[in-house]
Parts: structure tokens; sequence; C-alpha cells
């Protein structure tokens, strides 16, 4: 299979260097430092206390590339309409488009790039860090969850599976995939959105009062905008699951959090912002969510 990886940051670059075992692979990044690293050198991941050295085509510029099978999305989500408008010589008539990025949504803009049956979104469960140029950790594996919008009447998704399968993912196929792309945004819409405005660690949420509350707040609109758009979700469930997760990981930085200490900009717009479009939608009241967005970014590049 012929597949673009777009973003070599630690995701990108260990999805693209498995996949370089058994695929023509082409690992795309503005980053004129990174691609000649890895065109001269190579591409380094730290896995299972080894360092481990995978060659696929690294470059900066795909105007001279031919159109690939599949064009795996991992670049920060405010930066995906760029991405895609500047690589659209991979976008052929065929290709299949995939995001596995945080947050929900993504989909709305893929499709303005494909045609909705050939749209893949999912999660990852694998993570990783980067370590220096050209060099990332694999932190851990875990299940690459797919799924599409529509039904997969070319049988794609068992070609996806079989490809990753074979270079050390662990593909699982869903029919409803939004559900578990939700389920997933839970923790992100409260617990990251909150540590983010409030610049505290994890275990803060779950040990103050008032930060729990609003936590509960943002838990409860996500459940009944996700009931709306015919998701089901126990409540009280996800309220124990993102409390363990704050409890588990008392000094846990979210990325929300980091990119608002360093100044950056964040993806609130796919993660709490998701929630918004989605209540719009369905006529269902959010205020909570509204204004963590609306935080969120005025806070954006205070710091820089």
């Amino acid at each position: 299979m012929r597949i673009a990886v777009i973003g070599a940051g630690a995701m990108g670059s260990i999805y693209g260097g498995h996949l370089s075992q058994h695929n023509e692979v082409v690992l795309v990044d503005t980053n004129e430092a990174v691609v000649k690293k890895i065109t001269d050198e190579g591409l380094s991941i730290d896995e299972n206390d080894t360092t481990n050295v995978y060659h696929p085509s690294a470059v900066t510029n795909t105007k001279e590339e031919k159109p690939a099978d599949l064009v795996i999305l991992f670049v920060k989500a405010l930066f995906s309409r760029a991405a895609l408008e500047g690589n659209r010589a991979l976008i052929g008539p065929n290709t299949r488009l995939m995001t596995l990025q945080n947050g929900a949504g993504h989909e709305d803009l893929l499709k303005e790039f494909v045609a909705e049956d050939h749209i893949i979104i999912g999660t990852t469960e694998d993570n990783g860090a980067v370590l220096g140029v050209g060099h990332v950790r694999h932190g851990g594996a875990g299940v690459t969850n797919v799924g599409m919008l529509t039904e997969d009447q070319e049988g794609f998704l068992p070609k996806l599976k079989e490809a990753f399968d074979a270079c050390g993912f662990q593909v699982k196929i869903h029919d409803n995939i939004q559900q578990l792309i939700w389920d997933k945004l839970f923790t992100n819409v409260s617990l990251s959105a909150l540590t983010g405005v409030l610049q505290v660690d994890m275990g803060y949420i779950a040990g103050n009062e008032y930060a729990w509350n609003l936590c509960c707040q943002l838990i409860h609109e996500t459940a009944m905008t996700a009931k709306a758009a015919g998701l089901t979700f126990d409540e009280d469930k996800m309220r124990e699951k993102v409390r363990v997760t704050s409890v588990n990981n008392p000094n846990g930085c979210t990325s929300i959090r980091a990119d608002l200490r360093d100044g950056r900009k964040t993806e609130v717009d796919t993660i709490s912002g998701a929630v918004v479009r989605a209540a719009e939608k369905y006529g269902v009241e959010v205020p909570g969510h509204s204004f963590i967005v609306r935080m969120v970014h005025a806070m954006e590049g205070r710091n820089k």
C-alpha cells in the first residue's frame, strides 16, 4: 500500500516508521532538518529497550509525489486545513483520508477534500514523545481503532487492518466509531479543558470542590449532547472515569495546559469546540463548553 503520513511528530513518526516496513511510505513535514535527518540517516525510534531505525521516504514538498492509497493526518488539528491544502498532490480519486487526531468533528474538514465514503476516523492508544531531530520514543503500544462514516462497500478497512497489523499495530474495526471517539472526548473536554483554563495539574480537579463541580457540569453537557446525537453513555460511569483519571495522575499536565502555559495555540476547537458545534446542531444548551472555548482562545498567546 502507498501511504503518506503528514506530520513527522511523535505519532506521525511512529506510524510512518513502522508502516514503512512493508509499505511504500512517504513522511511529510515542513521541518527541513527533520526531513534531512530521516533521508540521510533514517528515522530512529526508541522502543522495547532498543533503538530501531526505519527508512520511510521523507519530503517537505509533495508537488511531484503521486497520489497515495491512504493519507494519514498527524498534525495538530488547527493546522489540518493548511496541511491538506499544501499536499493536494497526494490526494487522488481513490485516496482515503484517515485521522487519528485528538478531539472530534475532524470529518467535517476532510469532506472538503474527499468523498464521505473515503474518510476513515479513529483513535489510537499508542503514545510517544519527540527526543530529538528524527528521533522519537514509542512509549506504549495499544489498539488503533478505526471506522468509517458510511458503509465500507469496497472493503478497504480489512485491507488497512492487514497492512497495519503486519507492521506491529493492533487495528480494531468499529461499526460505530463515533461512540468510541466521544468516549475519549469526555475526558478531554472536562479534565483537560479545565486544567488548561485553571493552569493546574490533573489531580487538582478531583481534589477541589469547585473545580470538580465545574468538571461535572462539562461532563453533563457532553452527555446531553451525545444523547441528542444518538450516542449512549452512562453519565455516572463517565464521571467516575474522569475522577479516577484525575486521582491517578496527580501531577499530570494536559496538552491544553502546556500549550497555554507556553504561549501556543491549542486544539480546543476540535475538543470543547466539537461539543459546542454538535450542541448547536441538535439544539442543546452547553454554556460551560461555550465559556471554555472563549476562555481558552482568550488565553492563547498571552505568555509569548
